[in-house]
């Protein structure tokens, strides 16, 4: 294990993978981990397509096709042997404040009394958990969007329409990748070069002007 804020700074997209598998025990532990994260009403109202070694195939079949994969920059990311897809339930949500004990709040009437569509949020702090875990036991991990074919992707996997998919997870070994080595620091654009913002910059203290409270 290593200090929290090491791998809060050490984290990366890894977009380069080995062929060796990763444990589905191993996968597992990184869910329950991913499972501790801040939920609404402690709905956990999320879930994970995960498709392991050569079943993956099922999704980049669908997502990158074999036509256009000779164009594809990154073709180490295929060699990724889990693919995850989270999924945010918002009826889980509206069901869950739909209970006694949350009733009052009015939130279970349906989806639009929400001002914020905390299925979203919650699922998203779960997948942000899972990647802090892959790089805290020395794996790889990517989210990247689901971008072609998403009907397609639902249909081949069975996902019920009512759920949300936010994109996918690669996760497996890093490996070095001699084309992202080559193209570091060439030409403007790249996000990997765009200066990290300082606090100073984000924070605003005391309201949107930054104008302190006394």
């Amino acid at each position: 294990m290593t200090e929290f804020s090491d791998v809060v700074r050490n984290r990366r997209m890894t977009r380069a993978f080995g062929n060796d598998p990763v444990d589905p025990a191993i996968v597992d532990d990184l869910v329950d981990l991913a499972s501790r994260s801040p939920s609404a009403g402690k709905t956990q109202g999320w879930h994970l397509v995960v498709l392991e070694g050569a079943a993956t195939a099922r999704f980049w079949d669908l997502s990158l096709p074999a036509d256009k994969r000779a164009s594809f920059r990154w073709k180490q990311l295929l060699n990724a042997p889990v693919i995850a897809l989270p999924l945010a339930d918002a009826s889980a949500y509206v069901d869950r404040y739909a209970e006694p004990d949350k009733a009052r709040t009015g939130l279970g009437e349906n989806e639009a009394a929400w001002p914020v569509p905390y299925w979203t949020i919650d699922t998203s702090m779960a997948v942000m958990t899972l990647l802090l875990g892959a790089q805290d036991i020395g794996l790889g991990a990517l989210f990247f969007g689901v971008f072609n074919n998403e009907s397609a992707i639902r249909a081949e996997l069975d996902i019920p329409e009512h759920l949300e998919l936010l994109g996918a997870i690669a996760l497996g070994y890093p490996v070095d990748n001699p084309d992202d080595e080559a193209q570091q620091g060439a030409g403007a654009g790249r996000s990997s070069i765009r200066a990290r913002r300082s606090p100073d910059e984000i924070i605003h203290r005391g309201g949107w002007t930054g104008t302190p409270q006394h």
